[in-house]
């Protein structure tokens, strides 16, 4: 195994903690130009409906600055589609939003939401956007995001993370599973949620593959070791588990 696993910083929790004071400190983009210098290949953000944490200003900067491909998460409403549409990120992966939950609780329902979800994946596509759908490690979800022509799926990797023992272990091979079958159809596969330097390894090892998201766990090691840190050191952890010698600088 030496093909490089890609890495994508989440920055939406700088936002939170600025958010809490209704200031401008800490900025997320000066966090993605960090980031970007600590070895992430790409910024992740999730504009939400309620703007918790990312803002549409936010989103016009990274924009204008980032070197590296952003990936937009968005729900799959109309104010988030003429958003990405005008914008024209790199990707965008559409995720389920509940206004009050804590965090994105689990994947897609993208096999019951087939007519719903087919025009968000058909006009972004067409505007320039990789499109990617966020769903659970379920042979049914991958199967019909591969009947809508998404040409990428993030597998939530968030249950994995939670367990512990053998249903730890049974999650991960159901993970396995579902990446060989997406990989299978011709899907680029993704995953993340919930990843920490203890969990990152049995997951990047996985071959298929492509792209690992990962953010909490990132900006809350910063408070200890700070941003670049925790970066670097899970851009080395992902590298062992490929089997490469680090791609970052010590």
């Amino acid at each position: 195994m030496t093909n490089k696993l890609r890495l994508g910083v989440n920055i939406d929790h700088v936002a939170t903690i600025r958010n809490a004071r209704g200031i401008m400190h800490p900025d997320p983009v000066r966090a993605a130009e960090m980031a970007v210098a600590a070895g992430a290949d790409g910024i992740t953000a999730h504009l939400r409906e309620d703007r918790r944490h990312i803002g549409d200003r936010d989103i016009d900067q990274l924009m204008d600055m980032l070197c590296v491909p952003l990936n937009l998460e968005m729900a799959a409403t109309n104010e988030m589609l003429d958003i990405a549409l005008r914008h024209k990120p790199h990707a965008v992966c559409i995720v389920p939003e509940k206004r009050q939950e804590l965090t994105t609780e689990g994947g897609l329902d993208v096999a019951g939401q087939h007519n719903r979800l087919a025009r968000y994946i058909q006009l972004l596509g067409e505007n320039g956007s990789r499109v990617s759908l966020f769903i659970d490690a379920d042979r049914r979800q991958i199967k019909a995001a591969y009947d809508l022509g998404a040409p990428v799926i993030e597998i939530h990797t968030g249950a994995y993370c939670d367990l512990s023992g053998d249903e730890r272990i049974a999650e991960l091979k159901r993970i396995i599973a579902g990446v060989q079958y997406a990989v299978s159809l011709g899907l680029e596969v993704h995953a993340g949620h919930g990843l920490s330097y203890e969990t990152v390894g049995p997951i990047a090892e996985i071959a298929e593959l492509a792209e690992l998201n990962i953010g909490h766990f990132l900006i809350g090691e910063a408070i200890f070791c700070g941003l670049t840190e925790s970066i670097r050191k899970m851009r080395s952890a992902m590298d062992s588990a490929r089997g490469i010698e680090s791609s970052v600088d010590e």
